[in-house]
């Protein structure tokens, strides 16, 4: 490719000679960040404290690793989840092919075998000359350079206290995981394989049926069971995704039954009738041997969870590989402390991506890893990138996230909320609205490919004009 009479070569060398990036956090966000700026001959410092300084949810120092439920929501394409999974095909992200080429069946959703995962993308950047992995922990932004924090919600009080010291304001808020049992201990005399409105054996969840008797008395059990943060929660502290099953119990006692335990579209194949509730399990791996208790994210002790969600049929004696846990999770104030490209207001060298940016979700994390990325790789060839349009998924979390406007700030992830309203949309069915919605976002993502690609160095082996 020829930029303004230089060869690629040429043009290379000098993208490495001009920039050297320092990116902290080797998680979702950053790893993909390394891997986009790297693909664009550009030196990355990646910097992961783990494993020498473990966090409260991770298990061990692999990159990308995967601390709650190991799902990346929808692949419907006229959902917002499925529509950001397409537009990072279409920039290009790396790590989103790792999930794709490690997936786990899940239904309509992209899920993944976290291990697989993991070791996917940790191989992926340690075969990338251009990538110096430092496993130290990072204690204040470097004051040169440019730089990418992707240190995530459970970045470290050092670095959390320096960050805080620059910005307007942090928040933060408590998050939990979901246990995950050892297939082999399960009970199948009782638990069942399928998917919702899908009475074949061939469905991609296991079933724990309750019939009304089991399920008050599971209700009752887990409501009165010790917690190991000893702390009466607002909802306003915790996080909507992921609260902990207890908590959502306090609501009301069918709350379960209508939430994470419906049994809608399920059929107990033993009586040939819907359940009165029903736990689902969802794979952790390709080879069916670890399977997570969907929607129990839980804050009890390890001894009553195996009490209490031992009163599941079927899981009666079943073997935990993790216990579910509850940690606080930290962020900034983005609509105050960054501009729309996700830069410090009063230092544009240096950007953010991932969670710590209040952006929620797996599948965003990486999008907002992909888009510091492109953002840095623009500054350092001395370039402007045209805001991504805010009809699309990506775009409007960025401008939800970044604009003054937005008061209260709390973790979002993509919705169609946050869109910009179609004529007439009130009109039209959910359903048409979505792909309305869709067809939009795609539209306008392609117009701004044509202007922006190659200041974005989206095209394989791009380098600065």
């Amino acid at each position: 490719m020829q930029n303004k009479g230089f060869d690629t070569e040429g043009a290379q060398a000098m993208v490495k000679e001009k920039a050297r990036v320092t990116v902290i956090g080797a998680g979702l966000a950053g790893s993909e960040c390394a891997l986009q700026l790297a693909k664009r001959g550009v030196s990355v410092d990646l910097y992961e404290m783990r494993p020498n300084q473990m966090t409260p949810a991770h298990k061990t120092g692999m990159f990308a690793e995967f601390v709650c439920s190991n799902s990346l929501k929808s692949t419907r394409p006229d959902s917002a989840a499925g529509l950001l999974k397409e537009e990072l095909h279409r920039l290009g992200s790396i790590v989103l092919k790792c999930a794709e080429d490690t997936s786990v069946p899940a239904g309509g959703a992209l899920a993944v075998d976290r291990d697989k995962f993991s070791a996917q993308v940790s191989a992926s950047i340690e075969a990338e000359p251009l990538i110096h992995v430092i496993r130290e922990e990072v204690t204040e932004i470097p004051a040169e350079g440019h730089v990418v924090i992707a240190a995530g919600p459970l970045c470290s009080e050092a670095l959390f206290a320096n960050i805080g010291s620059r910005v307007s304001g942090n928040l933060s808020f408590f998050d939990a995981a979901a246990p995950i049992v050892d297939a082999a201990s399960l009970d199948y005399a009782k638990v069942f394989t399928q998917s919702r409105y899908d009475k074949d054996s061939d469905g991609d969840y296991l079933n724990c049926p309750m019939n009304k008797e089991e399920y008050d008395a599971f209700m009752d059990a887990l409501l009165a069971a010790d917690r190991v943060i000893l702390h009466d929660f607002e909802r306003s502290e915790l996080f909507q995704a992921c609260q902990p099953v207890e908590e959502v119990a306090r609501t009301g006692h069918d709350a379960l039954r209508f939430g994470a335990l419906k049994p809608v579209g399920i059929v107990d194949p033993h009586t040939g009738k819907r359940p009165w509730a029903v736990v689902q399990l969802r794979a952790e791996n390709r080879e069916l041997t670890a399977y997570n208790l969907v929607g129990f994210q839980t804050n009890l002790t390890f001894s009553e969870q195996k009490r209490v969600f031992g009163m599941i049929p079927g899981l009666e004696q079943a073997e935990y590989f993790r216990y579910g846990v509850m940690h606080r999770n930290s962020f900034i104030d983005a609509p105050r402390s960054l501009d729309a490209t996700f830069a410090l207001k009063d230092d544009p060298r240096v950007h953010f991506a991932g969670q710590i940016t209040g952006t929620e979700g797996y599948t965003e994390a990486i999008a907002t890893g992909l888009y510091s990325a492109m953002q840095t790789y623009a500054q350092i060839c001395g370039e402007t990138l045209e805001d991504l349009p805010n009809t699309g998924a990506l775009g409007s979390l960025i401008a939800y996230a970044t604009s003054p406007d937005t008061k209260e700030y709390q973790p979002m992830h993509v919705n169609f909320g946050v869109v910009p309203p179609l004529e007439n949309a009130k009109r039209m069915p959910k359903k048409d609205r979505y792909a309305a919605y869709v067809k939009r976002a795609l539209d306008d993502l392609d117009v701004w490919l044509t202007r922006n690609k190659t200041k974005a160095g989206i095209e394989a082996g791009a380098v600065c004009p």
